[in-house]
Parts: structure tokens; C-alpha cells; sequence
């Protein structure tokens, strides 16, 4: 399977509303924000996203279908990966692909990742990446309304 990377368009959006507000991918990524619910709350989330000039954001493309995005944001110090890759897409080696491609537009080290500690499948891509797991915490998790083990990953 060809996986690459390009730029965001407009017309990724429309699919990355139907990702973000799947049940299974929201209950996996467990730790989620308003604009996974509220489609006025991802349109201005998007708008920001897209006008920052520190955030590297990409289209995550498999076999020249839009799978899902990926980016790193943050300042230079706190710099964060984060992916989302539709679940139709789950399990085809997607992920480890796409995030290997984002880490090389980044050259900033640390980058920082978050998993909930109970998805094997992220915490599994980051770790092929390099990512080691370098702390723990609890949060609560909007999509399952409870708290959770969350665990924290670095890229040296």
C-alpha cells in the first residue's frame, strides 16, 4: 500500500468530520474535544489549525485515498504529534507509515506524543516511529466520561 503526504484541502475536511466523529475512533482516542462533536466548533478549530504557521499539518493519503491527517504543533520546546487515521484504514500499517514522513518535516527535538494507555494500536505506531514512553497521568476522557490512564511518549 502507497502511503504519502500532501498538503490539507478544503475538500479533506468533509472526511475528516466523518472520522472525527466515529464512535469507535473517538472511543479509542478516548481524550476528545468539542470540535469531535460540534461541527461550528471543528470549522473554527480547522480555521485556527490552518492559519498557524508553526503547525504541520498533512493529509495522510493510502493508495491516493484520503485516510486521515496528521500534525505536529506546539512551541519549540512542547512540540506534539498527533494523528487520526479512519477506521476503515485501521490495522494496514497507515499510521507508522504517515507519522514516519511527518516526523522527517520536523526537525525540532523532543516531540511529544499522548496515548490512552489502553490503545495498544497508537502506542505500537509511536514506538516504531522511536517514541519511548516516558511518563503516565490520568485525565478524563470526554468520549468514554471517565477517567483514564493516559500515557506520555518522546522522541529524543
Amino acid at each position: 500500500m502507497g502511503v504519502s503526504l500532501r498538503a490539507l484541502e478544503d475538500s479533506d475536511l468533509p472526511i475528516f468530520w466523518q472520522q472525527l466523529t466515529d464512535s469507535e475512533v473517538q472511543q479509542m482516542a478516548a481524550v476528545t474535544r468539542k470540535y469531535h462533536y460540534d461541527r461550528g466548533h471543528f470549522d473554527r478549530h480547522w480555521s485556527k489549525v490552518r492559519s498557524d504557521p508553526s503547525v504541520i499539518l498533512r493529509t495522510v493519503l493510502a493508495d491516493g485515498a484520503v485516510a486521515g491527517h496528521a500534525a505536529v504543533f506546539g512551541p519549540p520546546a512542547e512540540r506534539e504529534v498527533t494523528y487520526v487515521i479512519g477506521r476503515a484504514h485501521w490495522g494496514q500499517g497507515i499510521g507508522t507509515a504517515a507519522l514516519t514522513e511527518l516526523i522527517k518535516l520536523e526537525p525540532l527535538r523532543p516531540l511529544h506524543a499522548d496515548a490512552a494507555a489502553d490503545n495498544a494500536g497508537s502506542i505500537r505506531v509511536l514506538e516504531k516511529c522511536g517514541f519511548t514512553i516516558t511518563g503516565k497521568s490520568r485525565c478524563f476522557a470526554r468520549a468514554r466520561g471517565e477517567e483514564i490512564d493516559l500515557v506520555h511518549l518522546t522522541l529524543r
